[in-house]
Order: C-alpha cells, then structure tokens, then sequence
C-alpha cells in the first residue's frame, strides 16, 4: 500500500510517500480502509519531535518508533481481527487509532490502518468521510474539557478564547447542544462564521479586551490558551471555571524540552489553591466521548469545518499549511 513515512523528526520536508506491507489486523483490531485522515497539531509534534519529552514518552527516542503519522480516521471496514464483535467488512467507521496518549505516530497518513475496534464509532450516514475524519480529536478535546473539566450545565454562560478554529468551532456547537449560552473570542474575520455555528454573542479579541468588561461567565475555555489567570478570573464568576487545552502554537510557545507541559503541571498545583481553575468531576453525561460525538453528528448537533484537503502524495504541504496558520477548519488527507 501506499503511505507517508518519515524516519527522522524535523520541518515537514522528512515526509514522503512510500509503499509499504499493508498492516493485518491483531487480536481486536480492524483493518480499515482510509477515505480520509485529518491533519492536527498533535501530528505536527509527533513529526517534529518537538517537545523533545515527548519522544520518552514512547514516540522514539532519536528517530520515529513508528513511521508513519496520523491518528485520526474515517473508512470502510476490509477485515476483522479476533474477538471483533462489534464491526464487519463493509462498515463504514470513523474515530482514532490511539488510547489517550496521542504524542505518538498512528498510521492514518495511510491507504490502509490496522484500528482497535473500541477506539472507532459507526460513520452516521450524511457525513462524509472528510467531515467524519475531522472530528475525533478536536471534538474529544472539546468534549472532556467542557464536560468533565469545566462541569458544563445547562443554562451556563461560557466563554471560548480562540472559538474560531476547528476544536473551537466544536467547542461552540457541543456547548450550545447542552443548552449553554455561548460567546466566542476570535479575530474580526471569524465572527460572522462563529455565529453561524450557534455563538449567541461575538467578540474580537483586536477591538476589544474581554477581561475588562462589565461581562461575567460561568466558564471559560481557552482554546488558544492565551489569558494569564489574573485575566481570566477577572472575567469570571466567583465560583465560575477557568479550562485551558494547552495549545503551544507549533512551538512558538512553551520549552523546547517540556513544551507547555510545566505551565500545564503549575495549573494543576495551583488547583489546589485557586477554586477557579479547572479540577475534574463528574460530568452530566459520562459516555464515552466519541460515542456521544457520533451521536451529535448523527443528529445534525454538530458541523464538522473542513477547510481543504489534499492528497496523501502532498501530506508535507497540508502540514506546511496548517503550521502557516492559514485554515479556519480541518485539514484532510484523501489516499
């Protein structure tokens, strides 16, 4: 089969297409067919090798454990592994190829990927296959964190610092699907786009400074993971909720050796002490985060943005792209 390789960390220039074995399904794994691969920043680390700790953290130490990238994914089933009950050949599927942990190359970038069945979700018919594939980690991130993280209610008032973007652009619609008032933070550009998605009110952040007005929320959700908690408490309720997701801007914030990964532990000490920053309870619905994203598709809830696509040949250019800063949306690969 057909697939981007890169056999060291570096600019996207170290990806090229290759072909190599088709991988055959283990023991509750499938083998799917790729129709579609989303490119996300968590892509750009793992080819980048940037923060270097993630390469202890099972990527590979001085090259790529596993060569090739991608973890997000919508395609048809073509064989099943043992002790797969839960899907057959011709089930069109959509999800992640990775538990948790996504600082690792997962093997979308890809004409064929070898899948554990409990990390996907049937395809809800009226998607596409490049809508499907745009969703997982974006709405999962967006997902836990308004849910699990910033304990959302109905009813709430919720503000999103970067709502423009993919994660964000998910962010606004899963919110308002559990019935919160949403206002969205992004540049002049994005917010005819943010209302349409449902943002019942709009701010540019280049006209106006959200912190100092007369506005008070319920939670706040930094996408773009640019407030200082200083500023965000100023804009919150006294018992309201800061959530952060931690977004290091391809490097241009955080250490090379740690990333954003030491401000991320410093929240989480702070936790202890400042009742507004976020800690984890227990959620109004604890499904499993994708089976409740299928769900919001299925139901027409949720929009997936997908901004462009580009062939799998051209997979340097579509990281080059999306490292530019250039998409309003998803950007996907089609083999």
């Amino acid at each position: 089969m057909k697939a981007i390789v890169h056999d060291a960390y570096g600019s996207p220039d170290v990806l090229r297409l290759a072909e190599i074995e088709r991988p055959v399904p283990a023991d509750g794994e499938v083998l799917v067919r790729v129709r579609a691969a989303s490119v996300h920043p968590d892509v750009w680390h793992v080819v980048a090798g940037f923060p270097y700790v993630m390469r202890l953290m099972g990527s590979g130490l001085c090259r790529p454990k596993f060569r090739i990238p991608g973890t997000d994914l919508a395609g048809v089933v073509e064989e099943v592994g043992d002790r797969v009950t839960t899907f057959q050949p011709g089930d069109e599927v959509f999800g992640e190829c990775l538990h948790k942990h996504q600082w690792i190359n997962g093997g979308t970038f890809a004409e064929h990927a070898a899948v554990k069945a409990d990390t996907l979700a049937p395809k809800p018919e009226g998607v596409s296959f490049e809508e499907a594939a745009s969703v997982p980690t974006s709405g999962i991130i967006a997902l836990i964190n308004l849910r699990d993280y910033g304990r959302l209610q109905p009813g709430q008032h919720l503000l999103i610092n970067g709502a423009g973007g993919c994660l964000g652009s998910l962010a606004i619609q899963i919110a308002k699907s559990y019935g919160a008032t949403v206002t969205g933070v992004d540049n002049g550009e994005k917010l005819d786009l943010m209302r349409s998605l449902g943002a019942d009110h709009v701010v540019d952040y280049t006209a106006e400074d959200f912190t100092r007005g007369a506005e008070r929320y319920d939670l706040i959700l930094d996408v773009a993971s640019t407030l200082t908690i200083a500023e965000a408490k100023r804009a919150l309720n006294p018992d309201g909720t800061y959530v952060i997701v931690g977004h290091d801007h391809f490097g241009r914030v955080g250490r090379r050796v740690l990333g954003s990964i030491p401000r991320m532990f410093g929240l989480t000490f702070m936790s202890l002490f400042v009742s507004q920053l976020r800690k984890k309870g227990k959620p109004i619905d604890d499904r499993d985060p994708l089976t409740v994203l299928a769900e919001l598709l299925a139901d027409g809830k949720i929009t997936p943005m997908v901004d462009r696509t580009f062939p799998l040949a051209e997979a340097r250019e579509a990281l080059e792209y999306l490292v530019a800063g250039q998409s309003t949306g998803r950007i996907i690969l089609v083999p």
